[in-house]
């Protein structure tokens, strides 16, 4: 059995009593108390997770914009230095191999920050396709701790120990300074629907860090697990890699047509997202509200005796005290108000498609 990897946080998670899982290869957290408690805490004033698992890949080099252009669907050429795009990166069928966000250094240099379980299966397959674009592709992953503070108090709380005018970084943007007098990447990005910050920093500082943000939070701030980052990201219907995406589905079967800029020349799995676009795709990521049980992922989605689709995610919800679903379904049930069966433990049970995002927080958009 392969040994889990750990983050530079792994002992402060045990020493504050984590119950620890497996999650993509990694051991972490799932929850310190409880889920619902951690998850209430980032929806009312701030959360600190530990997401050091996740992937960092520089790419370099004369073309880099053209050559991350040519992988994702979104467009960095169009970001402004210090800007962050979120983007779909596809095959060449248009299926996807992971989401990721792609940070604009420069024109010559920029950062994607992918998925935990996806690190070693992106690198190899961004190397692929280097071709005769002159760019260094270097997997940093092990340079790299990550902490995310969320939540609407966030940015109150954080500016305490930090170097740098928070207030001044706008959504989706990015600044290089001190926080607690460490070096790092600050960018107002997160995964829960309110606002916050990720911080990219060296490993070896990641523990006074974790300890400093406790303590100058709180009672308003708690360590968050995997528990509720899972339902704090469904409520705000953002996309799980291996859930609701993944190399069976395209962009725009998810819902995700923002994220393609169909004005670049040339990105894999352009002719495929254009033919859909042009005559419609076959099946749709949709929001169920469900009546009468929880819908989780891999359950199937039924009109009368007829499979149309599958659940990909569900729970519910801590916020909005209803149980919710994500799912695919055939095309002609995507229609918000449709009603449509889920099989429930054998169990078929109603759901009617509702609009997405299930919640809007504090998060700041564009």
């Amino acid at each position: 059995m392969m040994e889990l990897k750990k983050t530079p946080l792994w002992a402060e998670h045990k020493r504050l009593g984590a119950k620890m899982v497996e999650f993509g290869g990694w051991e972490m957290p799932l929850q310190y108390t409880s889920i619902i408690e951690e998850h209430k805490t980032v929806r009312e004033s701030a959360g600190i997770f530990d997401v050091s698992h996740m992937g960092e890949i520089l790419v370099e080099g004369h073309d880099a914009l053209r050559f991350v252009d040519k992988i994702i669907t979104n467009s960095v050429s169009k970001l402004k230095n210090g800007e962050i795009c979120y983007s779909p990166m596809c095959y060449e069928n248009a299926t996807i191999v992971d989401d990721l966000l792609a940070y604009r250094f420069s024109e010559s240099k920029i950062l994607l920050v992918v998925n935990a379980s996806n690190t070693d299966k992106d690198y190899e397959w961004i190397l692929s396709q280097k071709d005769n674009y002159n760019v260094n592709v270097k997997n940093l992953s092990s340079d790299y701790a990550q902490i995310a503070f969320q939540g609407p108090k966030a940015e109150q709380i954080l500016k305490k120990i930090s170097g740098v005018d928070l207030s001044k970084i706008s959504f989706y943007t990015f600044t290089l300074g001190q926080i607690n007098g460490i070096n790092c990447i600050v960018s107002r990005t997160g995964y829960t629907g309110e606002d916050g910050f990720e911080m990219y920093f060296q490993p070896d500082a990641a523990v006074a860090l974790w300890r400093k943000l406790i303590e100058i939070g709180g009672k308003e701030v708690k360590p968050c697990g995997l528990g509720s980052r899972d339902t704090l990201r469904f409520e705000a219907t953002y996309m799980l890699y291996g859930n609701d995406i993944d190399d069976t589905t395209t962009p725009l079967e998810a819902g995700l047509g923002w994220t393609v800029d169909f004005t670049k020349p040339v990105f894999n799995g352009k002719e495929v997202l254009l033919k859909q676009k042009e005559n419609g795709v076959s099946k749709r990521l949709r929001g169920f509200e469900i009546d009468g049980g929880i819908a989780r992922h891999g359950y199937e989605i039924f009109d009368g005796e007829k499979k149309i689709g599958h659940i990909t995610s569900g729970t519910k919800s801590p916020t909005l005290n209803r149980s919710l679903a994500l799912g695919y379904v055939e095309n002609e049930y995507s229609k918000i108000g449709t009603e449509v069966l889920v099989d429930v433990h054998g169990k078929k049970v109603k759901a009617t498609v509702v609009k997405t995002p299930f919640y809007r927080g504090s998060v700041k958009s564009k």
